[in-house]
């Protein structure tokens, strides 16, 4: 039953993620972007500006956490398997040129990402018994479908968490735990739920802080060794390039003639591969901005913009890059292995050990933020109520998921994003009116 159920959910998820997905992200992220003049490349230093002199660094919040920690946590929640591994699995199954499509769809993504983060923060949070909540959940109340649509939201996000934030990220831990130290599955899921009854019993707060803390680690080290590759491959990184290039524009390129397939199959992972690592669309984010309490919807959209850029266009294109560079990219592996083959090239037996550090600290940074997006899901949904209840079903979830094989769950966490962001693209074109004048206030406002 379970492998016709799985063989199901593979058929829908290759219809979804094919073209269906892409074409609609993709008009809809050419208005929005056409519709806001750019915003994303206008505002690109101005972003970096607020990310790196904010004011809400020392600010007091009446929130659940500062506009700054909110960009910290939705960044989290966007950087983690998806990319270390998915990133290589879109060069395998697409060539070097999905690395092209990926910087280009990133690119586009920013401008939904200051969608959602500016409509989660312009209509403000609904305060319940517990906390406040805010992001999709409110905004779509705003648009048709306003009695059922925030509800369907809501309970796909919910299960979006458990699913994807929670269950697939404490397995790739344990995989990780064992494949370091060898330590029995049993006692690494035990370990988990541990933690994470500790963090999310200490409320919105102690999820903020342990996450404040994670996301610097991570991001550092991932950095740090990707510039080691690149500066140890660096004869190579130009050609590297280009193949990428000519991969991702040259149709036919390395499809032995096959006219267009190369550029079609590059288009298809890369794009799909940027909604899987960033998040844009999702609305994730906007949860995540929701809980800040702020009253300044532009500069928050502005900053956020670049977790987008950061997590696609930096991140994911460096490992491209270094995939490429160091001559792997070809060697038959995929995933997690393939970004282990390029580590190796140059930390020998120790990259696999690296990558393994990279894969846990970024699943586990996921798994935290994600119990912030999971609690206020469950807020909404129950009005505040048995949150006791909530919580544990989170916790038992992160234990189950360091146990289980779950290749079904998998597809069926696909299948629901693809839901939510046609969902929440729906709201951003319904509420592009007032985006657009909002900006155009911020912009009169600043110049």
């Amino acid at each position: 039953m379970l492998d016709v159920l799985n063989a199901y959910a593979v058929a829908i998820n290759d219809f979804l993620w094919n073209w269906p997905l892409i074409i609609v992200f993709f008009i809809a992220a050419s208005i929005i972007t056409v519709a806001l003049k750019f915003v994303q490349i206008r505002y690109f230093f101005r972003a970096w500006k607020l990310l790196l002199m904010p004011d809400s660094v020392k600010e007091e919040t009446q929130g659940d956490m500062t506009p700054f920690q909110a960009f910290i946590n939705a960044l989290s929640a966007s950087l983690g398997n998806g990319s270390i591994g998915g990133m290589a699995t879109a060069v395998y199954s697409g060539g070097p040129g999905a690395a092209v499509w990926m910087f280009v769809f990133g690119l586009f993504s920013m401008a939904i990402r200051y969608c959602e983060v500016y409509l989660s923060t312009v209509f403000g949070v609904q305060q319940i018994a517990g906390g406040m909540v805010g992001g999709p959940m409110v905004y779509l109340s705003k648009v048709p479908g306003k009695k059922f649509l925030p509800l369907v939201y809501t309970t796909f996000c919910f299960a979006y968490a458990l699913i994807t934030g929670n269950a697939m990220q404490a397995n790739t831990i344990q995989l990780g735990f064992v494949h370091i130290f060898g330590i029995q599955p049993i006692f690494i899921a035990s370990g988990l739920l541990l933690f994470m009854l500790y963090v999310i019993f200490g409320g919105a707060k102690r999820i903020v802080k342990v996450s404040d803390a994670i996301v610097p680690v991570k991001v550092g080290v991932f950095f740090l060794s990707a510039i080691i590759i690149l500066l140890y491959h660096y004869a190579s990184v130009i050609p590297a390039l280009m193949l990428i290039l000519k991969a991702g524009l040259t149709p036919g390129a390395l499809a032995g003639g096959a006219f267009g397939y190369s550029i079609q199959q590059a288009i298809r992972f890369g794009t799909s591969r940027t909604l899987n690592a960033t998040e844009a669309g999702l609305g994730t984010a906007a949860v995540i901005f929701g809980g800040s309490g702020s009253t300044e919807p532009a500069k928050d959209g502005i900053m956020s913009m670049l977790g987008t850029f950061i997590s696609a266009n930096l991140v994911c294109f460096s490992i491209a890059l270094m995939l490429v560079a160091s001559g792997v990219w070809n060697n038959g592996k995929t995933s997690l292995d393939l970004t282990i083959s390029a580590y190796e090239t140059v930390f020998g037996a120790f990259g696999g050990w690296i990558v393994t550090f990279l894969s846990v600290s970024f699943g586990l940074g996921v798994l935290v933020t994600y119990a912030y997006i999971a609690r206020n899901c469950w807020l909404f949904l129950t009005n505040g109520r048995f949150l006791i209840v909530g919580n544990l079903l989170f916790c038992f979830l992160t234990f189950l998921g360091a146990l289980v094989k779950v290749d079904l769950v998998w597809n069926l966490a696909d299948i629901i994003s693809a839901f939510l962001l046609i969902i929440n693209i729906f709201a951003i074109l319904c509420l592009l009116p007032t985006i657009k004048r909002g900006l155009a206030e911020y912009i009169q406002r600043n110049k």
